[in-house]
């Protein structure tokens, strides 16, 4: 038999419950994100590459690769891009950004906050981190005052390389208003070339970082004025949920807000937030 026919029989293999039960366990800890026994089948699909990339020929061979000190240093976290899931669109939940815009800000800047920080938390391919630096841009232009940065974080390697570049498929970035799109957007010189790249000047605004929301302390530095933490939460079981609304409560100035997803709640844990909006909330 030779090498390619025993490399697609053993990728037809299915993950053991055992095998399934460590990583499930692994995902977990590592991520907080939960991995029932409904998706094996997905766990399987995605697994299937990281076969192919490490030119492992089975589940069994890579799990006892991966549970091993070196296996573990090397493969974490390709497997845990692997298995998160990654979708986002520009303006994505628009009435957040109206919120943004008509409340958070100004109610900021007339407390005397003029240089004003906020955090996209689980940013993915970027187009939550560059909607919020389109709506800031358009907030400081006339407020000689009024300067902004924004930081932008994902557990994934894999988003982040693609959020730095902020090159997409044009089709992308129609949910951007036409006016913004004009000012933030370049287009493809090339004919056929259907994609769009976002301004410098904007991606300058914007730095990007891995961070895991699992981890005990996020080192984001001074307080943060806004903090997006949205449609992650749903993948976290209620006591992880809790504690991560509350290490980004730390990092979240009085006053200050944060956003969730309009999917998530924050009923039934007991954080120093106001509800001021759907799915808005502010530090008290």
């Amino acid at each position: 038999m030779n090498a390619a026919v025993r490399q697609t029989q053993s990728l037809s293999d299915h993950i053991s419950k055992r095998n399934f039960d460590r990583l499930a366990r692994f995902i977990y800890d590592y991520s907080g994100i939960k991995m029932p026994h409904s998706k094996l089948t997905m766990l399987e699909g995605r697994l299937r590459r990281r076969l192919r990339a490490t030119n492992i020929g089975s589940f069994d061979d890579y799990c006892d690769f991966l549970f091993n000190e070196d296996g573990i240093e090397q493969e974490a976290v390709y497997l845990i891009d692997a298995v998160t899931t990654n979708k986002t669109d520009f303006f994505r939940e628009s009435k957040h950004f109206d919120f943004m815009r008509d409340v958070s800000l100004p109610a900021l800047v007339n407390k005397g906050h003029h240089n004003l920080r906020v955090w996209s938390s689980a940013c993915s391919t970027g187009a939550e981190p560059y909607t919020i630096a389109m709506v800031m841009a358009e907030f400081a232009e006339g407020r000689s005052n009024v300067d902004y940065s924004i930081l932008a974080t994902d557990l994934s390697t894999e988003v982040l390389q693609v959020a730095r570049q902020g090159i997409y498929a044009d089709d992308i970035v129609a949910p951007v208003p036409a006016a913004l799109r004009k000012k933030y957007v370049m287009t493809a010189k090339e004919h056929g070339r259907r994609e769009v790249r976002i301004t410098s000047k904007l991606r300058s605004r914007v730095g990007f970082g891995r961070m895991n929301l699992m981890d005990a302390k996020y080192p984001v530095g001074n307080p943060m004025h806004i903090i997006f933490c949205r449609n992650v939460l749903i993948y976290f079981d209620k006591p992880t949920q809790s504690d991560v609304l509350t290490r980004l409560c730390d990092c979240l100035l009085p006053g200050g807000y944060m956003f969730i997803g309009h999917s998530e709640s924050i009923t039934g844990i007991d954080l120093p937030l106001k509800q001021v909006s759907n799915t808005v909330f502010q530090r008290t």
